[in-house]
Order: structure tokens, then C-alpha cells, then sequence
């Protein structure tokens, strides 16, 4: 009830420097200052819940699984280029741990590939030394995930067991483990896609789908930020704007949620790139067969029509540069209408980086 009547009191602040800590919980703290003359007066009003010293450990672990989250979509993409990803055939959570220990063993899982359409279709002359290769990066991607539970599950059981979690954070605790386990299943739903025969109107003779991988990619992004957003609510605490840099904050919020959404999509747009191997029809720019937009763009043969922005190369790698430029254009805006506004050094930092990662 503080803070719903202290927001009640901003809107008649009419020179005043705020900073609302939204919080992944139902609680705030916000600390606002109003100038009168030579006189600062500031009211403070929290809810049931801060941020604290105390809340440090849970923050730094989630950031920790934020991290192997990280390293987790690094091996995807070293499994993607090497086309390792359908060297294991089945799916073994807990076994599947512990890789082929003599050569019977790889030879009984070599076996096991040669039944599905990869190596059929594309790989008939493999060795068993190659398979080895791919293989390992599959199993070591899958290994990585696992280890990604334990990491998440272990010090979990830790702090509740210490009493050391707030009671607003289980239900966010709570949605990660669910969305861990579902970007398990959706993993190895993906698989078995590239596990089935090809479709006679299959670009490539096998892959697996990129409907499928997309939405294992998106997947990981979102366990990404939503570990990132719950950790950063546990050590961020208020902090003051001048004043005329409040006034600024309306219009470099709006950039910033659409640099962040285009972002987004530019993502998954990749991703796209990366499941159809469109990356591959156009090597120059940023003419496309000395065109700006590629002769193949619309192809009226796909049904329904829409499927072009997502099936045909040529638009796909068009698209995904258009959504490139784009994004770096909104950051590039954002970064220059931030700049002489006096914002913290963690908010000018972050533009910075933004700027220099989206180059």
C-alpha cells in the first residue's frame, strides 16, 4: 500500500527525479527527490520485499546459469556447423550421459546412425572415425545441458533448505525448472525431425526442421532473460535521475523496447538462416546476384504464399539482412539520443556495449 500511494504522489511531482525499480516480484522500492527552492526533499516508500546484500548468492547463481545458458547456444551453433546434431539417434536423459566407452559400443552406435536418412542421403561413405567427431559435439551438447540442470537444481535445494530464497521467488524459481525441461523435450523434438525421411519439396535432403529449431533457439533466449531480468531485480536498488534527464526517459524507454524487440526478431530471423542454410545462396553485399533484392524472392509455386518468408532462401537471407540493418540502426539511434542526457554510468555502459555488439 506505500508504494500504491507513493506512485499515487508522482504524477503531482512536477520537478522530480525518479527511478522505479520494477522488481520480478509484487513489490517495488522507488525513491524520489522534489527541488523546492535550495531544499531537496526526499520520501522513500518500499513494499514487503528489497533487494539486498543478503539476496547477492541467489543473483550471482542465476547469473552463473545465465552464462552456461550462454555457452549452451554457443555448442548448439558448433553443433550446427559441423552437422553433428543427428549423430545420436535416441534420446537417453540420464544414461545417455556417459558416451561409448570401447570400440563394441561405438560400433553399436555407429550402427544406429547408418539405419536414419543423414547418413543414407549424404554421409554413405562415413567412417567410423568420422562419426566419432560428430558425434562427440552432439553428446557434448547434451552433456552441457545436463550439467545446466544440475547447476540450476543443486544450490535450488540449497537455499531453500536454508530458508535463504524469498517466497516471491518460487513461483519464478519454479518456471525456470518447467522451461528447463521443456527446452529439453523441444531439443530432442527437433531432432527427430532431421531423424525422418525428407519431404519430396525439401530444400536439403536432411536437416532437421527450422520451424523446430527456431522455436529451440527463441526458447533459450527467453530462459536467458527471464534468469537475467529475476537476477538483476535481486541486486538492483533505487537510484536517482536529475531532472533533465527525466525528461528524456519517455522517448529512450520507446527506442529502447524497440531496439530490444527487433533484436528479437532479427534473432529468429537467423535462426531461419541457419535451419535452411540460406546462408549459403548469396556470399556478397550487399547486392544478391547484382540486385539489391534477389530474382528468387517470390516464389509462386510455394502454397500457402507466406511460406516464402520462412522456406525460400532467397527471401529468408534478404530478410534477415534488412532486419540486421534495421536493428542496428534503431541502437545507433538510441545510443545518439541518449547522448547528453545525464543517465547513470551503468545505463550509459550498457548503451555503449549495445552499440558496439549490435556493430
Amino acid at each position: 500500500m506505500a508504494a500504491q500511494a507513493l506512485q499515487g504522489q508522482i504524477s503531482r511531482l512536477p520537478r522530480s527525479a525518479l527511478l522505479m525499480s520494477h522488481l520480478p516480484f509484487p513489490s517495488r522500492r522507488f525513491l524520489v527527490t522534489e527541488t523546492t527552492g535550495n531544499t531537496n526533499n526526499t520520501t522513500e516508500g518500499t513494499a514487503s520485499w528489497e533487494p539486498g546484500p543478503h539476496n547477492r548468492p541467489i543473483a550471482y547463481w542465476l547469473f552463473a546459469c545465465c552464462a552456461m545458458v550462454f555457452g549452451m547456444v554457443v555448442l548448439g551453433g558448433i553443433t550446427r556447423l559441423t552437422e553433428s546434431g543427428l549423430s545420436i539417434v535416441d534420446w537417453k536423459p540420464v544414461t545417455g550421459a556417459i558416451p561409448p566407452l570401447t570400440e563394441e559400443d561405438w560400433e553399436e552406435e555407429f550402427a544406429k546412425y547408418r539405419q536414419f536418412p543423414e547418413f543414407q542421403l549424404q554421409n554413405p561413405n562415413m567412417t567410423l572415425a568420422r562419426f566419432k567427431q560428430i558425434f562427440f559435439w552432439e553428446w557434448f551438447h547434451r552433456l552441457w545441458g545436463r550439467a545446466l540442470g544440475a547447476v540450476f537444481a543443486v544450490p535450488f535445494w540449497y537455499f531453500a533448505l536454508r530458508g535463504r530464497i524469498p517466497r516471491h521467488l518460487y513461483p519464478h524459481l519454479g518456471a525456470m525448472m518447467a522451461l528447463g525441461a521443456l527446452q529439453g523435450g523441444l531439443g530432442w523434438f527437433m531432432v527427430k525431425s532431421g531423424l525422418e525421411p525428407p519431404d519430396d519439396d525439401q530444400r536439403r535432403p536432411v536437416s532437421v526442421s527450422p520451424y523446430r529449431l527456431t522455436a529451440h533457439l527463441a526458447l533459450a533466449f527467453a530462459i536467458y532473460a527471464y534468469m537475467q531480468w529475476v537476477g538483476m531485480g535481486l541486486l538492483r536498488g533505487p537510484m536517482t535521475l536529475a531532472p533533465e534527464a527525466l525528461k528524456h526517459l519517455g522517448a529512450i524507454r520507446r527506442l529502447a523496447h524497440g531496439a530490444l524487440h527487433l533484436a528479437g526478431i532479427t534473432v529468429l530471423s537467423g535462426a531461419f538462416v541457419a535451419g535452411s542454410d540460406a546462408g549459403y545462396v548469396y556470399n556478397e553485399f550487399p547486392f544478391m546476384g547484382e540486385r539489391i533484392v534477389p530474382a528468387e524472392y517470390w516464389d509462386e509455386t510455394l502454397k500457402p504464399k507466406i511460406r516464402n518468408f520462412f522456406e525460400n532462401v532467397a527471401t529468408v537471407q534478404f530478410n534477415h539482412r534488412v532486419l540486421g540493418t534495421a536493428t542496428l540502426s534503431l541502437v545507433a539511434a538510441l545510443w545518439a539520443r541518449s547522448r547528453g542526457v545525464p543517465l547513470p554510468l551503468n545505463i550509459q555502459l550498457a548503451l555503449n556495449t549495445a552499440l558496439g555488439l549490435s556493430s
